[in-house]
């Protein structure tokens, strides 16, 4: 893989994880139960995005499992 699919693919998991967090404090901070549960679907989404990115990066176990 080219260094500059490597570097795209490392700015990717970054972001991810940056938006993983702001949804997690979007958890700790909801007000209601519909804004509770926006929030618990778009951190569990963010969770797969990271997990097949970083497989995508680093290599090792699928994603899938």
């Amino acid at each position: 893989m080219s260094n500059r699919k490597h570097d795209e693919i490392h700015t990717m998991i970054d972001d991810a994880l940056g938006l993983k967090e702001r949804w997690y404090i979007g958890m700790r901070e909801a007000t209601t139960r519909s804004e509770r549960a926006e929030a618990v679907r778009n951190y569990n989404a963010l969770r797969g995005v990271i997990k097949a990115l970083r497989w995508a990066y680093f290599g090792g176990e699928s994603p899938l499992n």
